[in-house]
């Protein structure tokens, strides 16, 4: 009775921290301004799809931009269609799918562990670590990728076990639509990590049916509508997309996002704060040193986390959010190990757990301490606030020695995320346009200019185009075949258009107002203070 007791006591707890962790992902998602460049950027694309009623060309400030493929955009415009065009909507679909990413997280992990609560115990740990977490809640094309990443995967894993031709179908699918969301990686890595698996754990005689000549067929259905359509409509896409943002972009600094080799090693430890202190036993687990986990699991998942961790840390392009395929993988690893419930593991979980938590808690305590900067210093609730969640889950981690324990730092774990969301509406304030676009639209201006920042989220928020001024960086390629003079200008032609007759509303951040004020030569009539950013206007 006891036993039946305890059982179903783990299984309430694993309950409420999975629907605490749902909550927490929709809370407030819709309460804070969209972030600049990348959430202007992917809101104000599908915006321009729906009001041009073109579903093929992608244009960003009504200029082609072919850096992605279509699916996200896709997907952000059925949210407009669905919410309205508007900040909930825009973030709608990387949070379910952030969420997605989990219950596959799920559903992988039972399969590999057969263990129910190491599965739960998984999901729970991606879905609670605080770079997951950030990524599901901004408009960004990874998640959608790392989803798709994650059910490729998934389906593989499957197919290794039943060797069922629909799961080999379905891994073609999601490979076919990771693809159309972010290109070749979506079948470069997942594809590259199934055939890495198959060699690396000796079973030779699977690879032909890897290479399923039926699902290769479906994945090049799913993937070529797309892509002969926008060639068709831009003779210009394939070399700018498929060798411009491929090739180049992967093997030179033409983006200037070069960092160093090690730059995703920091990463991964703070990103999976405040689990980090596992992934010493998630390393272990991945070389057969977890019961949970077969040597050829462990093998798998080791593939599974290495290939894209090496193949993005050895890119002259890199971003912070590049990293989050891999985060999967080792959840499971770390869950794995967990759930062996061997008390050397939990000692040193503990030991790594402290000197991961307890310096960054001592700096979000320190915060304006240590910088004293106004941009720093606002930041600093939510980071106290992190700091205390994170020593109480350090403190917690004394304790977890059992299942019980461990769905404990869960809750915990989901409530430091919490406390730190305050972060998202200061970071809105900081990033976005909306407070500029808000006062322009009562000014009624004939032109609204941007200057040296391409502020993507002005047209979004404006519903209407802005003209660009002394700055082009991803837009070279769009501007460069824009036929109307207008829309992109120098300092001389914007001070012609100050001094035309023309009411002008100029939105630059703070820091690059005098210079422009000498330029303009006529002192504007106004300056108006929107947060971060500067209107200056004519009249």
């Amino acid at each position: 009775m006891n036993k039946i007791k305890k059982k179903f006591s783990v299984a309430t707890l694993l309950i409420i921290a999975a629907l605490l962790g749902v909550f927490i992902y929709f809370y407030g998602l819709g309460n804070y301004s969209l972030m600049d460049p990348d959430e202007g950027r992917y809101s104000e694309i599908p915006r321009e799809m729906i009001e041009a009623g073109d579903f093929i060309t992608p244009r960003l400030n009504y200029v082609k931009y072919f850096e992605k493929p279509v699916l996200h955009y896709w997907l952000t415009a059925g949210a407009f269609l669905m919410f309205g065009q508007n900040e909930f909507a825009s973030r709608f679909f990387p949070v379910v799918l952030g969420l997605g990413g989990c219950v596959l997280t799920f559903l992988l992990a039972l399969k590999i562990t057969r263990d129910k609560f190491a599965a739960s115990l998984a999901s729970l740990i991606l879905g609670s670590s605080v770079l997951w977490f950030a990524l599901s809640r901004i408009n960004l094309t990874d998640m959608t990728l790392t989803f798709f990443f994650t059910a490729a995967l998934y389906f593989y894993r499957a197919w290794l076990e039943d060797n069922k031709r629909s799961s080999i179908i379905f891994f073609y699918v999601s490979m076919a639509l990771a693809v159309l969301t972010k290109g070749l990686i979506g079948v470069v890595l997942p594809g590259g990590v199934a055939l890495l698996n198959l060699i690396f754990t000796r079973q030779y005689k699977k690879i032909p049916g890897l290479f399923s000549p039926l699902a290769i067929i479906i994945f090049f259905l799913v993937v070529s509508p797309y892509f002969i359509a926008v060639c068709r409509a831009n003779s210009d896409f394939f070399d700018f997309f498929f060798i411009r943002e491929h090739f180049l972009r992967y093997t030179t600094k033409i983006h200037e996002r070069y960092e160093p080799v090690y730059f995703f090693v920091p990463i991964i430890l703070a990103g999976f704060l405040p689990w980090s202190g596992m992934l010493f036993e998630a390393a272990r687990a991945a070389c057969g040193k977890c019961s949970l986990i077969s040597k050829s699991d462990g093998i798998f998942l080791g593939t599974y986390f290495l290939l894209p961790f090496i193949f993005f840390s050895i890119s002259n392009s890199k971003l912070i959010t590049y990293i989050i395929p891999c985060m999967p993988p080792l959840a499971i690893l770390m869950a794995g190990a967990f759930t062996t419930l061997d008390s050397k593991i939990f000692k040193r979980f503990v030991i790594f757990s402290g000197f991961l938590i307890l310096p960054v808690a001592l700096v979000g305590l320190l915060l304006p301490v240590l910088k004293n900067d106004p941009d720093y210093n606002v930041m600093a609730i939510p980071a106290a606030m992190l700091a205390m969640m994170l020593l109480m889950f350090y403190a917690a981690t004394f304790a977890a020695k059992s299942k019980k324990g461990l769905t404990g730092l869960c809750l915990i774990a989901f409530l430091a995320l919490l406390a730190a969301s305050g972060a998202f509406k200061i970071e809105g304030d900081h990033l976005s346009t909306k407070a500029a676009a808000e006062i322009i639209e009562e000014l009624d201006a004939e032109d609204v200019v941007v200057y040296q920042n391409l502020m993507q989220s002005m047209s979004f928020y404006l519903n209407r185009r802005t003209v660009t001024a002394d700055i082009l960086n991803e837009l070279e390629f769009g501007a460069a075949q824009e036929k109307d003079p207008r829309w992109f200008i120098s300092n001389e032609q914007l001070k012609n258009l100050w001094t035309s007759g023309r009411r002008v509303a100029i939105t630059l951040r703070k820091k690059n107002s005098q210079a422009l004020i000498e330029t303009l030569g006529n002192p504007p009539a106004r300056k108006i203070q929107a947060n971060e950013n500067l209107i200056l206007v004519n009249f």
